[in-house]
């Protein structure tokens, strides 16, 4: 069973104004996926209706193949965390700890567990300083971290982030990048997130979904969707400098047999070099 799964998902705005349209996805367990797309692609909104903030227009959406409803949003919640774009939207506590402390306390855990998630997030996310701190403290990068650490001390199987590299700095976002590839293997959870830098994207994901206007237009690893410069144009996306440099290489009759990471494309251009020397 799919841990989530849309059918001919729709959403429309008060107003009339579509957001979604008969979006049909599937995400597996232990999954890493890329959610792309350009300003008012969809990624929110869809980002919202798979954690019950907003319900359908039409069509559903499965959660371990239950649909989610007003009356299992506590189960729901309970399975998919979503860190927003924003941290100060969901910050909101006293305390950096009893902002963490504010998930495990709403599921219903005693004040043991409670206090025992709080200290091993802190001590995961590396902000064990920052526990009696004002969030109003805290620089922007930090309050990224704290509030991801919220959503984590609820130990969703889902873990959904809404543009995670917004406002971090460069060590900032190569931290995160580490940080979401350990989560399927080392936690068991399932990564979803939504970014702008697509140069990120082929380090962080297994599989990308690309939005344009309310639809998906594309589906695949990153390697088979940014080679299709063509598609990522219309979709308002950059395409990254490693599919760029691989087009550039093969239509200059190389055979480059390389994925799109970093220390992938590396390999296949020594190898290249070695020859050609």
């Amino acid at each position: 069973m799919h841990i989530i799964e849309t059918r001919d998902l729709s959403y429309t705005y008060r107003g009339g104004i579509p957001a979604l349209d008969n979006i049909n996805l599937i995400i597996p367990r232990h999954a890493r996926i890329a959610v792309l797309g350009s300003n008012g692609a969809g990624k929110s909104t869809l980002f919202s209706l798979f954690c019950g903030i907003l319900q359908p227009t039409s069509g559903k959406v499965l959660i371990q193949g239950e649909e989610v409803t007003k009356k299992n949003l506590r189960m729901v919640r309970r399975t998919v965390g979503m860190v927003f774009q924003n941290p100060d939207d969901q910050i909101f506590s006293p305390t950096v700890a009893e902002d963490i402390a504010f998930g495990p306390v709403n599921l219903g855990l005693d004040a043991e567990t409670v206090a025992h998630r709080v200290e091993e997030t802190l001590r995961l996310l590396e902000i064990e300083h920052l526990a009696d701190r004002a969030p109003h403290q805290l620089s922007g990068g930090e309050k990224k971290r704290v509030a991801l650490a919220g959503v984590l001390a609820m130990e969703p199987q889902v873990l959904v982030l809404d543009e995670p590299s917004s406002g971090l700095d460069p060590r900032g976002v190569a931290e995160l990048c580490r940080f979401i590839r350990t989560l399927p293997e080392k936690y068991g959870m399932t990564v979803i997130f939504s970014t702008h830098h697509v140069d990120l994207v082929p380090e962080m994901a297994d599989t990308v979904y690309v939005l344009n206007d309310g639809r998906v237009v594309a589906r695949g690893t990153p390697e088979e969707v940014f080679m299709q410069e063509e598609l990522l144009r219309d979709a308002r996306l950059d395409v990254p400098i490693l599919a760029r440099l691989r087009r550039r290489i093969l239509e200059e009759g190389y055979d480059i047999d390389a994925g799109l990471s970093y220390e992938a494309m590396e390999t296949a251009v020594l190898g290249l070099l070695e020859k050609t020397v």
